[in-house]
């Protein structure tokens, strides 16, 4: 069985990339993801919910190349 999830968000930071033994790298990410929207009483709600991910070897060389703070 597998889980699939598809977040869209901005990244709160730099992707944090380390190197390891041959030739394999990590790449630590910040993702906030907000929702908004008006309750019954009309007032404008926004929540924000941030997300810790990972990613291993040709991933994250992607992310180090390409994402940075802010990134869509």
């Amino acid at each position: 069985m597998i889980n699939k999830v598809i977040l869209v968000g901005n990244l709160g930071s730099d992707p944090e990339v380390k190197h390891l033994d041959n030739n394999k790298a990590v790449a630590s990410l910040a993702l906030a993801t907000s929702e908004r929207y008006t309750d019954r009483n009309g007032n404008k709600v926004e929540n924000t919910e941030w997300h810790r991910l990972e990613m291993w070897d040709g991933l994250a060389k992607v992310a180090e190349k390409y994402l940075a703070k802010g990134s869509r």
